[in-house]
């Protein structure tokens, strides 16, 4: 006679982890006791948008060691998108930058009391990157939601700028990165900061719709990509 099979005992499944959205934010720097762009990003820890996880991260506002975290990072979670969200004092909307360049000039100290002056963030790269955002896709989604946004053509040369142009210089250049897609946004103070500002929750929601609108943005509107030599 057959044995019958156990129908109690089930096959294991292989189960696959979703894909990651790497978002970035900085620790307070120049004197601030909170950075607006920290407080947005974590606030978007483990959140599901679009099937994609994300994931948020601080790095240091200091040249160098900014890098260094960003690349293990990267290592660690292999994006699919990566956005890195910076501080821009003055600034009355969120600003969708396009183009990283290939310089250090700080004037202020960063938070390790350095102060690099023209200097190359990558000695010998190219002298700038584009992003390779879907920028006017997000840039139209942003305005139809009533959030106030533009698209920036300077990043600064501060802390980041560097990482701006450090994150596009290791997706250009590193195996594995080329279908990463990545890139940089400013957010203005908060209100307890001064003005102009933006609140916490427009932040996230700003954010949350800048993820959707590049995971679902293949190809921006008349954008550009790659290096500038």
């Amino acid at each position: 006679m057959q044995a019958a099979h156990n129908t109690s005992m089930s096959t294991p499944t292989a189960t696959t982890s979703p894909p990651t959205v790497l978002l970035t934010g900085f620790d307070p720097f120049g004197g601030d006791s909170l950075n607006p762009s920290w407080l947005a990003v974590e606030t978007l820890q483990g959140r599901r948008i679009a099937g994609h996880k994300v994931v948020a991260a601080q790095l240091p506002t200091v040249f160098g060691s900014s890098l260094v975290e960003l690349a293990r990072l990267l290592r660690e979670h292999r994006p699919t998108l990566v956005i890195c969200v910076g501080q821009a004092g003055g600034r009355a909307a969120i600003s969708l930058e396009r183009i990283a360049i290939n310089v250090n000039d700080a004037r202020i100290a960063d938070n390790a009391a350095a102060q690099p002056v023209d200097t190359p963030v990558v000695a010998g790269g190219p002298a700038a990157y584009f992003t390779t955002l879907p920028i006017k896709a997000m840039l139209l989604a942003l305005q139809g939601e009533g959030i106030p946004a533009e698209v920036s053509q300077t990043a600064g040369t501060f802390v980041c700028n560097h990482v701006f142009y450090g994150l596009m210089h290791h997706l250009s250049t590193r195996r594995g990165f080329k279908r990463t897609r990545g890139g940089f946004v400013h957010v203005p103070w908060l209100p307890e900061q001064g003005q102009p500002s933006m609140t916490t929750d427009e932040l996230v929601r700003g954010l949350r719709l800048l993820i959707a609108t590049a995971l679902a943005t293949p190809e921006d509107i008349a954008q550009g990509a790659g290096a500038i030599s």
